[in-house]
């Protein structure tokens, strides 16, 4: 999974697959809150079937309408199914996404829909530059994106997007544990 591709997946997943599925829409006395993530952080490591015994069991899941039941246990499903090391990359994507502020998770939600419209050679282009910039510290990421080659090699469109990007805390697409936002 590409890195932006898994930080979109993490945002769409944090909103989706919250702690026990659900954001409930006001949280009574006393409710802590969860990180996203953390249902399947925690369930993981169970066999399918008893995975979806635990679901059945969560007092937030049993809220959810039955269609909305069905499409998380689909997700769950295909999450099951992803290779041990991408599992781990969304679950730290999840963990990213958590600690965006209220206006970085609206710049990756302004950001996304504008890499959805590159043709896909191009998109797969800023994929790999964001996996570029990754390695570098915040304040050189913007100069790469001014340097002659990104000049040459991307349009202003897509260095305005990959500037969007930049200004985001891209942590590294480690498989081994959560990775904190850059500072």
């Amino acid at each position: 999974m590409t890195p932006l591709r898994g930080l979109a997946l993490c945002a769409i997943l944090a909103i989706v697959c919250s702690p026990a599925w659900a954001r409930p829409q006001g949280r009574r006395a006393g409710e802590q809150r969860h990180h996203a993530g953390e249902w399947l952080r925690k369930y993981q490591n169970l066999p399918p079937a008893e995975q979806q015994k635990a679901l059945a069991n969560d007092p937030q899941f049993q809220r959810l309408s039955p269609e909305r039941q069905q499409r998380l246990r689909e997700r769950l499903h295909r999450f099951n199914n992803l290779p041990q090391a991408q599992q781990q990359r969304i679950l730290n994507h999840m963990e990213t996404w958590e600690h965006l502020t209220p206006q970085q998770k609206q710049t990756v939600k302004g950001l996304f829909p504008r890499l959805r419209e590159l043709p896909p050679q191009r998109r797969r282009m800023v994929q790999r530059a964001v996996e570029e910039m990754r390695e570098l510290p915040p304040g050189q990421r913007q100069a790469l994106i001014d340097s002659d080659r990104y000049k040459a090699q991307f349009t202003p469109e897509e260095r305005n997007l990959l500037s969007g990007i930049a200004q985001l805390p891209l942590a590294r697409d480690n498989a081994e544990g959560p990775s904190a936002p850059a500072p």
